[in-house]
C-alpha cells in the first residue's frame, strides 16, 4: 500500500502565529483565524472534509463497479464540524452528502451501497470517533 506524506511548520503563538502547510502539488497559509474564526487560508478540518469527500466517492465508485456498473458521477460534500470537550476541540460531526447519477443502479442497492462506503472507506475508519451523518442521492 501507499505512504502518503504531508507538512506544516508553525511560527508564534496560537492567536498571532501563522503557519504553512504543504503537500503534493499544494502548498497554503493557516492561521488562527482561517481555523477558528473567518479567515483567509486552509484549516485542518477542512483538509479532513477534504480527504473524506474524495475517499468517500472513490469508495463509492468502487462499489458501484463492483455490481457491473459505471457510475457518471460521485460527488460528495463533507462538512466538518469542529467542537470541544473537556479535553478542548475536537471533530464531533462530519456530514456527508452526496449525489450519484448511475444508470442501472436501483434506489435499494444504491442506499445499501451508500451506507457501506460510509463504514468502509478508509478515512471514514480513521475519524470513526466522530459521527458521521450520511445524506445519499441518487439522481434519477
Amino acid at each position: 500500500m501507499s505512504i502518503r506524506k504531508a507538512t506544516s511548520q508553525w511560527k508564534g503563538t496560537l492567536k498571532d502565529g501563522k503557519g504553512t502547510m504543504n503537500f503534493s502539488n499544494y502548498s497554503g497559509p493557516f492561521t488562527f483565524k482561517s481555523r477558528f474564526e473567518e479567515g483567509t487560508g486552509t484549516n485542518p478540518e477542512e483538509l479532513v472534509g477534504a480527504a473524506h469527500s474524495g475517499c468517500y466517492s472513490m469508495f463509492l465508485a468502487a462499489l458501484i463497479s463492483g455490481e457491473g456498473l459505471t457510475p457518471e458521477s460521485v460527488e460528495t460534500t463533507a462538512k466538518v464540524h469542529l467542537g470541544k470537550d473537556e479535553t478542548g476541540p475536537l471533530i464531533t460531526t462530519i456530514e456527508l452528502e452526496c449525489n450519484v447519477k448511475c444508470i442501472g443502479l436501483s434506489q435499494e442497492k444504491f442506499e445499501e451501497l451508500a451506507v457501506a462506503a460510509k463504514q468502509k472507506c478508509p478515512i471514514s475508519r480513521l475519524v470513526a470517533a466522530a459521527e458521521i451523518k450520511l445524506s445519499a442521492t441518487l439522481a434519477g
